[in-house]
């Protein structure tokens, strides 16, 4: 779909946090990762807002507000974006460096990762845009054992065509600004 490629967590990729996370029953977190390549230097500031602020995640941001009272502005997701606030809607920031963000949702059950790294490409300089998600498992009630949620397995396919639709989407927006 569109020219977004599903691919490995790089090295160092603050995600791989849940990648190797495991129980003892052998349960690991879901974790994935989907690339692109934006024409142009993107920063990581300019990605994180042109995704948040792209058409089809402002329709999320409306559930969102509606759904679990979560609502979120532009302007905080220019902030977020430049570093000044942690919290955005129902997310807030676990881990941020210069080329790095991740976020947590407001239960703790899912993470949203978002990675730029320069590529030197003639004649015009491109940039990779990472985008990969989490799923950290629950205990069973019954069992004790940690599974990735029941809900999550139904929507998987539907999880993983939806991430691919963001990342073009912010892939789009972040062109287009640039």
């Amino acid at each position: 779909m569109f020219s977004i490629e599903a691919t490995d967590l790089p090295e160092g990729a603050l995600l791989n946090r849940y990648r190797n996370e495991s129980s003892e029953s052998g349960s690991t977190s879901y974790t994935d990762c989907y690339s692109v390549s934006a024409r142009g230097q993107i920063s990581l500031s300019d990605y994180v807002f042109a995704f948040y602020t792209s058409p089809v995640f402002k329709a999320e941001r409306f559930i969102l507000a509606q759904a679990v009272a979560k609502p979120s502005t532009d302007d905080e997701a220019r902030a977020l974006a430049d570093g000044t606030i942690d919290r955005f809607s129902a997310w807030t920031v676990e881990d941020r460096t210069d080329s790095q963000l991740l976020m947590c949702d407001y239960r703790g059950r899912t993470r949203s990762w978002f990675m730029v790294t320069p590529q030197q490409s003639q004649p015009v300089p491109t940039t990779s845009l990472r985008f990969g998600s989490a799923v950290v498992p629950d205990t069973d009630t019954e069992t004790g054992e940690r599974v990735v949620p029941a809900v999550f397995r139904a929507l998987l396919g539907f999880h993983q065509i939806y991430s691919r639709v963001l990342l073009q989407s912010a892939k789009m927006r972040v062109e287009q600004n640039n």
